[in-house]
C-alpha cells in the first residue's frame, strides 16, 4: 500500500481516538454532577504529558522500534477507555469521582505519548519512501483531523455527548489502532554501545536542547501557549449547553447540537492546516508562532461576546480561527523541532515538546481555568450556570482572551529567528 495512504489511514485513527470524548466530556461530566471537577479531567492529560511522552520518545529512541511501542500505548489507554465507560454504564448517574478520574487517568497517561509517537512514526516513513516531510506530512496530518470531526460527529448524532459511551467509543478505536500500527515501517532504534555517560545511557540527550538559547525559549513559550490548548476542549460544550436555562436560545443548534457547532473548528483545519509548509516557507516558524498567539486571543474573544442566536457568526469566528491557533502551534512546532535536532534524539525531542505543551502547559492551564471558571459558574440541573447572570462566562473568556495577547507581545520581543526562505528547516 501507498506510504502515505498508510499514514493517512494512521493519523485518521490518531485523532478518532481524541475526538471521540476530547470536546464532549466536559459534557457529560456536567450531566452527572461533576462539572466542578471539569478541569481535573482535562488537567491531567498535563501532567501525564510532563512524563509520559518523553519517558515512551527515550524507549522508542533507546529499546523498542517506535511503532512497537505505539500499538502498546494504545493497547492499555484503549484497555482502561473501555474500562471506564462500563464502569458508568454500571453506576448509572452515580459516578464516583475518584474512581472515574483513576480509570481515566491511566487511560490518558498511555494515550498522550501517542501522538508525538505517532508524529515520528509518520516523519521515519516518509523518510524511508524519499519524500519531504515539511511538504508531505501536513496534507496527511489533514485526514488526522478529518478523523476528529467524524468521531466528533457520531457522538454527537448517536446522542452519546452526555453518556460514557463516547468513552466506550475512543476505548474501541484504540484498540484497532493498536494492532495498525504494527503494519507501519520499522523505526531504528540507537542501540550504540559506546555510551559513557548516565545522561547517555537513559537516553535523555534531548533535554540538553535547553542550554541552547533559542530552543529553550522556543520550548519555554511552547509552554506558555500550551496553557490555551485545552481551555475550549473542556469548557465550550458545557458553555454553550449553559444558553439552554434561557429560553430565548432554547432550541437553538449551538445548544442541542454544541459538538457538531464545535466541530467546525476541525473542518476548518481540513482546509487551513495545508497552508502551514507554504507559512513555514514563507514567513518562518516565528512569524507562524506569532500567528497562532494571536489567533488564541481571537478565538476567546469571539467566545466572550457570541451566544448561539443572533451572536452565532461570533461562535463561528471562532470556530474557523482555531486552525491558526491550534494546528499552527501544534505542527509547525512538530516539524520545527524535527529540524532542528539530530536524529538520534528525535523520538526524545518530541516527546520533550509535548512536555511543554500538553504537558506543563496544559495542565497549568486547564488548573487555572477551572478556578476561573468556578469563581463565575455553578451546576444548576447539570448545566455550568453564570452565578451572577451578567456574564460571568464572558469575563473568564475575556480574562483568556488577554493572557494569549500578552504572550504573544512577548514572544515577539524575546525570541529571535532569522528566516531563510530559500533553506527548509
Amino acid at each position: 500500500m501507498n506510504t502515505k495512504i498508510r499514514l493517512t489511514i494512521l493519523n485518521f485513527l490518531e485523532f478518532a481516538v481524541w475526538g471521540a470524548y476530547l470536546t464532549s466530556m466536559g459534557g457529560y461530566l456536567a450531566s452527572v454532577g461533576l462539572g466542578a471537577y471539569i478541569g481535573y479531567f482535562y488537567s491531567i492529560q498535563g501532567f501525564v504529558s510532563i512524563i509520559m511522552p518523553a519517558l515512551m520518545g527515550i524507549v522508542a529512541d533507546r529499546w523498542i522500534q517506535a511503532q512497537k511501542v505505539l500499538s502498546l500505548c494504545h493497547f492499555l489507554a484503549g484497555s482502561m477507555m473501555i474500562a471506564a465507560s462500563l464502569y458508568c454504564i454500571q453506576v448509572a448517574d452515580n459516578v464516583d469521582f475518584p474512581t472515574l478520574f483513576a480509570l481515566y487517568s491511566v487511560s490518558v497517561a498511555f494515550f498522550m505519548p501517542t501522538i508525538a509517537l505517532a508524529n515520528s512514526v509518520s516523519y521515519n516513513a516518509l523518510d524511508k519512501a524519499g519524500l519531504d516531510a515539511v511538504k508531505a506530512f501536513p496534507p496527511i496530518r489533514v485526514f488526522g483531523t478529518v478523523g476528529f470531526i467524524v468521531s466528533m460527529w457520531i457522538v454527537d448524532l448517536s446522542g452519546w455527548q452526555t453518556t460514557s459511551l463516547q468513552f466506550l467509543w475512543s476505548g474501541i478505536l484504540s484498540i484497532i489502532l493498536a494492532l495498525y500500527s504494527l503494519t507501519m515501517p520499522k523505526c531504528a532504534t540507537n542501540d550504540s554501545k559506546t555510551n559513557s555517560s548516565i545522561v547517555q545511557a537513559l537516553g535523555l540527550e534531548a533535554f540538553k536542547l535547553f542550554k541552547n538559547y533559542r530552543m529553550a525559549l522556543f520550548f519555554i513559550f511552547s509552554m506558555l501557549l500550551g496553557c490555551c490548548l485545552q481551555i475550549t476542549n473542556g469548557y465550550a460544550g458545557p458553555f454553550l449547553q449553559s444558553f439552554g436555562i434561557n429560553e430565548a436560545y432554547q432550541g437553538t443548534f449551538g445548544v442541542e447540537h454544541s459538538n457538531i457547532l464545535i466541530s467546525l473548528s476541525q473542518m476548518s483545519e481540513t482546509l487551513c492546516i495545508l497552508l502551514i509548509p507554504f507559512c513555514l516557507s514563507r514567513f518562518g516558524i516565528k512569524k507562524v508562532m506569532l500567528m497562532s498567539m494571536v489567533a488564541w486571543a481571537l478565538r476567546f474573544g469571539f467566545f466572550a461576546i457570541g451566544n448561539p442566536g443572533d451572536g452565532v457568526w461570533l461562535l463561528i469566528l471562532s470556530m474557523i480561527v482555531y486552525v491558526i491557533a491550534f494546528d499552527f502551534f501544534n505542527i509547525s512546532g512538530s516539524l520545527f523541532v524535527d529540524k532542528e535536532t539530530d536524529i538520534s534524539i528525535r523520538n526524545s525531542a518530541q516527546g520533550v515538546f509535548m512536555m511543554m505543551t500538553n504537558g506543563f502547559g496544559a495542565s497549568l492551564g486547564m488548573i487555572v481555568a477551572g478556578w476561573v471558571m468556578n469563581m463565575y459558574t455553578v451546576n444548576v440541573d447539570g448545566l455550568m450556570i453564570d452565578k451572577s447572570g451578567t456574564g460571568g462566562w464572558a469575563e473568564a473568556w475575556t480574562i483568556f482572551a488577554i493572557y494569549a495577547f500578552v504572550i504573544a507581545v512577548m514572544f515577539a520581543v524575546l525570541f529571535r529567528y532569522k528566516h531563510s526562505p530559500e533553506k527548509t528547516r
